[in-house]
């Protein structure tokens, strides 16, 4: 596969994954179109539809945002960026039957977390263009987050920051500098080294500085770093775990496309990558991992896990597992919902078809190189 088919693979896995999503809840059927697969015995339909909606914009975003597409995708992206606005409108408007629980139970902390992200890498499209009631609506929905309900003390704490600095964004002088302050500086407590957070105050092995840590990090501090001094300080050394952590993620991907399946909320599958796709998306790379180096390697990751059998019902949508239908996978709190968050694999389609992330020569990974015979340079922790 070339590089120019390589950007047509990754677009037509974005648009699978998200197209049920963005379609259904634009002619506002989402509750009524959408299975709720579940991974315990509770009810998870008072929360399935915002994590589908939030995980699929906070990959979709950055492609969405983009200004540089290659003629054949910009009809394409049009239609998605009116499918997205229509689907924002939907999930906020008080009198849509999709109108989505942002106040009821803590699930609703975090995937309004991952919406307000979305509005983050896509400040054109999925906010500016609003029209004004809407974005009334979505400033509404957002503050809901902020009722008795804690964050657990953990990861979730970015989450509430997450929403503030969303807040910020819009314009809403109420933003709390103290949740994402709070966020920020517990974070900073739970590094444990070479790149990596605890989640909380004990250190679990599992893809959550991907999911979560890594990536809010970056984007908080991006949006608001300018705010404090103490935060502007924090943001050289998140960047440069971010490129550690990014370089250990790379080196995990095998030769043939797999990962260690380890930890839990393995069925969001390659969101697992979504440092390296950010750094690529942002052209922050460790250097020891070039743009066409990260793109080989993503994409075997994404072929490796899409194309298994199974990953879809017949009505395109996605089913629990990490390579194909495996519901003994999830976790209590996984549904349908939850495994959208694999679109945040997938950052670097906001990239111009020109970046060397796309337009460079296909190259090995480190796994290939080293299983291969390659003399490849030792690996060296980072030490900050």
């Amino acid at each position: 596969m070339n590089e120019k088919e390589d950007r047509s693979y990754w677009l037509s896995t974005l648009l699978r994954i998200a197209e049920p999503v963005l379609t259904n809840l634009a002619k506002r059927q989402l509750r009524t179109a959408m299975p709720v697969e579940i991974g315990g015995e509770a009810d998870r339909s008072p929360y399935s539809h915002l994590e589908a909606l939030g995980r699929t914009l906070v990959g979709l975003a950055p492609w969405l945002e983009l200004s540089q597409h290659p003629e054949e995708e910009r009809e394409l992206v049009e239609s998605y960026r009116e499918l997205a606005r229509q689907a924002l409108d939907s999930a906020t408007d008080p009198d849509s039957p999709d109108r989505m629980n942002f106040a009821e139970g803590g699930q609703p902390i975090v995937d309004t977390a991952f919406l307000a992200q979305a509005l983050l890498r896509a400040p054109r499209e999925l906010w500016e263009k609003l029209e004004p009631r809407v974005q009334a609506n979505v400033v509404r929905s957002l503050r809901e987050t902020r009722t008795g309900r804690k964050p657990h003390f953990n990861n979730w704490l970015l989450f509430s920051a997450m929403t503030e600095t969303a807040l910020r964004m819009t314009g809403a002088e109420d933003w709390d500098h103290m949740r994402i302050d709070y966020a920020l500086r517990q974070h900073e407590a739970w590094y444990v080294g070479d790149g990596a957070y605890s989640d909380g105050p004990h250190f679990h092995w599992d893809y959550y500085n991907s999911f979560v840590i890594q990536p809010m990090l970056l984007d908080i501090l991006s949006a608001v770093r300018s705010e404090h001094p103490e935060w502007d300080g924090m943001a050289a050394s998140v960047s440069e775990r971010a490129q550690r952590y990014a370089e250990v993620l790379e080196r995990l991907i095998a030769p043939d496309g797999t990962y260690p399946a380890i930890g839990r909320s393995l069925t969001y599958r390659f969101g697992a990558f979504q440092p390296l796709a950010q750094l690529a998306l942002q052209g922050s790379l460790p250097a020891s991992v070039s743009p066409a180096q990260a793109r080989c390697a993503l994409t075997a990751v994404i072929r490796r896990t899409m194309e298994a059998p199974g990953n879809f019902d017949d009505a395109g949508w996605l089913r629990i597992g990490l390579y194909g239908s495996q519901p003994a996978l999830a976790e209590s709190y996984i549904s349908t919902g939850s495994l959208y968050l694999c679109t945040a694999g997938l950052l670097p389609l906001g990239l111009p078809a020109e970046d060397p992330f796309w337009s460079g020569e296909p190259q090995a990974w480190t796994s290939r190189k080293l299983w291969s015979g390659e003399n490849v340079p030792a690996d060296h922790a980072y030490s900050r």
